[in-house]
Formats: C-alpha cells, structure tokens, sequence
C-alpha cells in the first residue's frame, strides 16, 4: 500500500486511472508555491512533463503543453502535454491550489517507466505520491 501525503487527493487520482481507453498511472506532485506564484508553477509542470516524455520514449523537444487557457474545454488549470508529429497524449495535469500551495496532479500512460518518473520528480525537489492504475 502506497502512503499518500494526502489521502483523499490520492483517492480522487486514484479515481481517474479506472481504466478507459488508455491504462494509466499517475503522481501527485507537492510543491511550496502559493497562488502568487503561477509563472513557478508553470515551469515545474513543464518540468514534470519532461521527465514524463523522457520516460515515456519521447524527446521532450518532441512534445508541447496544450493549456486550458488555450482550450474552452479545459479549466484554466489544466494541462496536456502531446507529441508534435501526431498530437499523440503524453500526459495531462491538474494544478490544485489546496491549504495555500499548489498540488500537481498528473497522469500518464502506464507503459512510461513509472518509478523512474517518481525518483525524476524527487531529484527536483519536490514530494511526490506516485499512484498505479489497475
């Protein structure tokens, strides 16, 4: 059993990776910044979708972040990374302002290298509660 730093978060990501079309794993990502520190923010998604599309057999020259900001059908705080030749997914993410910090939430197709993901995330700095699907 996996010790989440925050159960109820990790039982709602848990939540998303029933399975569907794709099987997939995710990881809930903590940081320290607070809601004044979007530009931060956004450059450690950037960062984690890196190391998912590195992890994943992707260049992450190869992939963009397709934002809800960009998209009506995505909230503004929402995130995908995709392949540029294709659009393929590669990764999509929440970031959750919770208790005054952000909290990213991001998952990913199950065949990426799942604790090599988790160990990247960690060499970042961050605290990290990886979450498998089934």
């Amino acid at each position: 059993m996996t010790t989440a730093i925050d159960e109820d978060l990790y039982q709602r990501t848990k939540a998303l990776l029933e399975p569907g079309e794709i099987d997939l794993n995710g990881a809930i990502v903590h940081t320290d910044y607070d809601g004044s520190e979007d530009v931060q923010m956004m450059q450690a998604t950037i960062d984690i979708g890196d190391i998912i599309a590195d992890r994943s057999g992707y260049e992450p020259t190869d992939c963009y972040v397709h934002s809800g900001n960009d998209d009506p059908d995505f909230s503004s705080n929402q995130h995908q990374g995709r392949t540029l030749e294709d659009e393929a997914f590669v990764w999509e993410c929440q970031q959750l302002l919770r208790d005054g910090s952000f909290d990213v939430v991001i998952y990913y197709r199950a065949s990426a290298d799942h604790e090599a993901i988790l160990e990247d995330v960690r060499d970042l700095g961050y605290e990290v509660t990886g979450v498998t699907g089934e």
